[in-house]
């Protein structure tokens, strides 16, 4: 797929959306780059926001099979990914398939479960498969989890365990929106839903072409050198207790490429780079007691890392 006609393809997604979606373009740009990368996204904000709304407009202009899991505390790992069953007419064991068994899956308010449920996702996400009873069954393809959570400082939520939340290649949120954004929100939804006509404007095979194209997208060796040295320096930051896995840095990658194609180009430039640093990072950076009491913020310390880090030569 030509470059001009990836990203005709991302507009219609884009505008589809928009029938339903006022502003929060970056956020939206955000989904497709993962979408497109091949990668989970983490949606934080507070209720209401319009996390919810924005996934499923976003899996109803894709036509791909979607699945959304209401996480609450009394969820079992077996409902995410299924059980067997005895069947007594044919003397064997059946495999029933859990929520996890769709293309596109919505694990609303993810952090309302406990950690045991949550890694219930962990192999699906990494190796797009899932293991019930020693059986292994593969997922349906193409596969993504968008997954929405409240601040963890709510009542009623819990923390993402790190291997969780290392998964995810994003974590962005939506932020209130403005006056004019609101007022044209109330009017949009007056009479009803527009989610509830929107339709698909993508084909799976053009999908599919999307990602294969994402793929080609060229990162040099400096810039594949400049990733590698701002994870390294988030391993050796003294207010850090848990730096950039290998994992994130290949994400963040990964990002970079999704990031040059909706910018229109087949090459990643470190402003590339730094668009997704913060999306990438950030949720994977564990800050020292000793850090907190010193005020200091993760986003304070990737910005420091950024500054001192010194940028290639594009």
């Amino acid at each position: 797929m030509e470059i001009n006609e990836a990203q005709e393809q991302l507009q219609k997604i884009r505008q589809n959306i928009g029938q339903v979606m006022i502003g929060k373009k970056d956020t939206l740009d955000q989904l497709l780059i993962a979408l497109i990368s091949g990668g989970h996204v983490l949606l934080e904000d507070i209720p209401g926001i319009g996390k919810t709304t924005l996934v499923s407009s976003l899996a109803k202009s894709l036509g791909l099979s979607f699945k959304r899991i209401q996480f609450t505390p009394d969820v079992m790992p077996s409902d995410i990914t299924g059980f067997t069953l005895y069947n007594q007419k044919s003397g064997e064991f059946e495999y029933r398939p859990g929520a996890i068994m769709s293309q596109l899956i919505l694990a609303d308010e993810i952090n309302r479960t406990s950690p045991k449920t949550q890694s219930s996702l962990l192999e699906a996400m990494q190796e797009n498969q899932v293991t019930v009873d020693g059986t292994t069954y593969p997922v349906p393809q193409p596969f993504m989890v968008l997954a929405t959570q409240n601040p963890i400082e709510h009542v009623g939520t819990y923390p993402l365990p790190e291997a969780q939340l290392d998964r995810f290649m994003l974590k962005v949120s939506l932020g209130y929106p403005s006056i004019e954004e609101e007022m044209a929100i109330y009017e949009r939804f007056y009479q009803q839903s527009p989610l509830d006509g929107l339709k698909s404007v993508m084909e799976k095979d053009v999908l599919d072409a999307l990602k294969t194209t994402t793929r080609q997208v060229h990162c040099s060796e400096p810039i594949r050198r400049y990733i590698a040295f701002l994870a390294h320096a988030t391993r050796n930051q003294p207010d850090l207790a848990l730096g950039v896995s290998p994992r994130g840095a290949l994400m963040l990658m990964l990002a970079a490429r999704g990031h040059a194609l909706i910018s229109g180009r087949t090459y990643i430039t470190p402003d590339d780079v730094l668009a997704e640093i913060s999306a990438v990072f950030t949720h994977r950076l564990l800050l020292k007691p000793e850090g907190r009491l010193k005020s200091r913020t993760v986003d304070d310390i990737l910005s420091e890392i950024v500054q001192t880090v010194p940028v290639p030569e594009k």
